[in-house]
C-alpha cells in the first residue's frame, strides 16, 4: 500500500488517492454504522431520550470514533508520504459526515412561532440537548486534534456545525424562560382555584379576606426563577466565546429574570392589597346614622367587628407579602452579585445599565408596596377610631367629685387601643426594615397623634379627668416609643404638657405655655374643653394672652 501511495502521490500530489482512501473507510460507506450511531446516542427512546442519556451515548460514540481514527492514523502514518494531509481529510470527513448526520437527527431547531409544548419538554429540552451536543462535540474535536489532523482548523469546523443553532440561540433562550414562567403562573393559578373551591365559604365567616394565604408570594417560586436563569446563563457561557457577545446574551437573559420577579411580586402585592380594599369596603358598609333601633345597632356592631377582623387579617397578609417581596429582591441582588456582574464587565456601561434595570423592574413592586402600606395605615386608624368611639365614656374624663380616690389607671379605651396596636403591629415590626419601617411607623405615629387629638375634642374635662387623660397620654407615648421615631415622641411629650390645661387653676393657665409656645394653638382648643370654661369666664380671661402672643 505504501508503494502504491508513493506512486500515486506523483499524480495531483496524491490528493485523489488520499480522498479515495478516506472515502472507502467502512464508517463512511456502511449505512448500518449511521443507524448504530443513532441507536447508541438516542437508545430505544428515540426522540424522547433525556439529555443525560444522550450525554452518555455521545461520550461512548465519540470515544469509539476517536479510537477508530487513532487506528486509521497508524495505517496512514505507515502508508502515506504526507500523512498529516490524509489525517486532515479524514477528520474533516468524520465531522462533516458522521457527526453532522447524527446532530441533524438529534437537534431539530424548534420554531419560535409555535413553541414545542412543555409536556414534550418545551424549548428547554432542545436547549439542554444543544448544550450537551455542543459540549461533547467540542471534546471530540480536542481528542481528534490530539490524535492529529494536519492543518485542519478543527475548532472552526466544529463551530460551523452549530452555526445555524447559535444564530438564534439568544432568542430561543429568552423564549424558553418566558414559556417556563407562563406555565408556572398557570400552575399556581390552578392550585389557587382548586384551594378556593375546596375551602368554599369556610373561613370567610370570620371576615377572612379573599386574597388568602395560598396566593401569597413565595420565596420558593422566586428561587425557581433564579435557578432557570442560572441554567440559561451557564449555556450562554458555553456558546459565547467572545466576552462582548457573552455580556450581551447574559444581559438579555438576566432581564428576563427581572421581568419575571418584578411581575410576580407586583401581582402578589396587588392581590394582598385587594384584601385590604375588601376589608375597607366591609367597614364602609356598617357606618350607621345615630337614630337606629337597638337591634339594628347591635347587628351593626357585630358586623363592624367582623370587618375589623377582616382588616386585621388582611393587614397581616399584606405585611407577609411585603416581607417576602423584600426577600425576593434580595435573592435577585445576591444572584446578580454572584453570577452576573463579572460577566458584564467586558462591556462598558453594561453593569451600570443592569443595575439601573434592576431598580426600574422593582419600581412597580415598590409602588404597589407603598400604596398597600398607606392602606395598612388606614386600616389600623379605622380600627383605632372604632375602638375609641365604642369604649371611651364621657365619665372617663369628667369623673364625679364624690370624694372617691382618683383612678390612676389608663382608661379602658386606651388599654384596648394599645393592646390592639401591639398585636397588629407585631407583623409590621417583623416584615418591614430600614427606611420602609421608619417611614411607615413615623406616618402611623403622626396619624395616631392627630386621631387622638380629634377624639379628645368630643369630651369635657374636669381636673381629675385631666389627670386620667395624662395617664392615657403616658400610655400612648410609651407605646409609640417602640417606633423609634423622634418626631412622634416629641408630639406625645407635648401632648402630656398640654393636658396640664385641665389640671391647673384658671389663674395659672397663662404661665403654662411660657416654656413651650409651639403648643399654644392646640392648647387654645383644649382649654375650651374645660368643664369650667364658661363659668370661670376663661374666654375673656385668656383673650389678652392669645392677642399678646399673636
Amino acid at each position: 500500500m505504501a508503494e502504491c501511495a508513493k506512486i500515486l502521490s506523483q499524480f495531483n500530489r496524491g490528493t485523489s488517492a488520499m480522498q479515495h482512501y478516506v472515502a472507502t473507510r467502512p464508517m463512511f460507506i456502511d449505512v448500518e454504522v449511521m443507524n448504530a450511531d443513532t441507536r447508541l446516542v438516542l437508545g430505544d427512546q428515540g426522540s424522547h431520550a433525556s439529555p443525560s442519556n444522550v450525554a452518555r451515548g455521545l461520550s461512548s460514540l465519540f470515544k469509539e470514533i476517536t479510537d477508530t481514527v487513532r487506528k486509521e492514523a497508524a495505517t496512514i502514518m505507515a502508508v502515506f508520504p504526507s500523512p498529516s494531509d490524509v489525517m486532515s481529510i479524514l477528520v474533516q470527513r468524520v465531522l462533516e459526515q458522521r457527526v453532522t448526520a447524527l446532530l441533524d437527527k438529534l437537534l431539530v431547531k424548534p420554531s419560535l412561532v409555535n413553541l414545542p409544548p412543555l409536556e414534550e419538554g418545551g424549548l428547554l429540552l432542545y436547549l439542554r440537548m444543544l448544550a450537551v451536543a455542543y459540549e461533547k462535540t467540542q471534546e471530540l474535536a480536542r481528542d481528534l486534534q490530539a490524535v492529529g489532523c494536519g492543518d485542519l482548523d478543527v475548532e472552526g469546523l466544529t463551530e460551523s456545525l452549530f452555526s445555524s443553532h447559535k444564530d438564534e440561540y439568544p432568542e430561543h433562550e429568552q423564549a424558553s424562560l418566558r414559556q417556563l414562567y407562563q406555565a408556572k403562573m398557570e400552575e399556581l393559578r390552578a392550585e389557587s382555584d382548586h384551594l378556593s373551591e375546596s375551602t368554599g365559604t369556610i373561613g370567610r365567616s370570620k371576615g377572612a379576606p379573599v386574597a388568602s394565604s395560598h396566593q401569597q408570594i413565595t420565596v420558593t417560586v422566586v428561587t425557581e426563577f433564579a435557578r432557570w436563569n442560572e441554567e440559561a446563563i451557564s449555556r450562554c457561557s458555553l456558546f459565547s466565546s467572545v466576552p462582548a457577545m457573552l455580556a450581551a446574551n447574559v444581559k438579555a437573559v438576566f432581564t428576563c429574570l427581572l421581568d419575571q420577579v418584578g411581575q410576580y411580586i407586583t401581582e402578589g402585592l396587588e392581590r394582598a392589597r385587594d384584601g385590604l380594599t375588601e376589608a375597607a369596603a366591609l367597614r364602609e358598609r356598617y357606618v350607621l346614622g345615630t337614630s337606629v333601633s337597638r337591634r339594628v345597632a347591635a347587628a351593626a356592631a357585630s358586623a363592624a367587628e367582623a370587618a375589623a377582623a377582616a382588616g386585621e387579617s388582611s393587614f397581616r397578609s399584606f405585611m407577609v407579602a411585603v416581607q417576602r417581596c423584600g426577600s425576593s429582591v434580595a435573592i435577585v441582588q445576591q444572584y446578580f452579585a454572584n453570577s452576573i456582574s463579572r460577566l458584564l464587565l467586558p462591556v462598558d456601561g453594561a453593569h451600570a445599565a443592569s443595575c439601573e434595570e434592576m431598580a426600574t423592574a422593582m419600581s412597580s413592586a415598590e409602588a404597589a408596596a407603598y400604596k398597600g402600606l398607606q392602606q395598612c395605615i388606614e386600616t389600623v386608624m379605622a380600627e383605632v377610631e372604632r375602638l375609641l368611639s365604642a369604649e371611651q365614656r364621657a365619665t372617663d374624663y369628667r369623673s364625679p367629685d364624690d370624694g372617691m380616690a382618683p383612678d390612676h389607671r389608663p382608661t379602658n379605651a386606651c388599654t384596648r387601643v394599645v393592646a390592639y396596636l401591639s398585636r397588629v403591629l407585631e407583623a409590621a415590626f417583623t416584615a418591614l426594615e430600614g427606611l420602609n419601617k421608619q417611614a411607615f411607623l413615623t406616618e402611623l405615629g403622626i396619624r395616631l397623634h392627630k386621631g387622638l387629638l380629634n377624639h379628645w375634642q368630643k369630651f369635657t374635662f374636669n381636673p381629675s379627668g385631666g389627670l386620667r387623660l395624662k395617664r392615657d397620654i403616658t400610655e400612648y407615648g410609651e407605646f409609640v416609643r417602640s417606633f423609634n421615631a423622634p418626631s412622634v415622641d416629641e408630639k406625645f411629650e407635648l401632648l402630656g404638657i398640654m393636658a396640664n390645661v385641665f389640671i391647673v387653676a384658671p389663674e395659672s393657665l397663662s404661665t403654662l405655655f411660657e416654656g413651650t409656645p409651639s403648643i399654644r394653638k392646640d392648647a387654645q382648643r383644649f382649654i375650651q374643653l374645660r368643664e369650667d370654661y364658661k363659668s370661670a369666664k376663661l374666654a375673656s380671661r385668656l383673650s389678652s394672652l392669645w392677642t399678646s402672643s399673636g
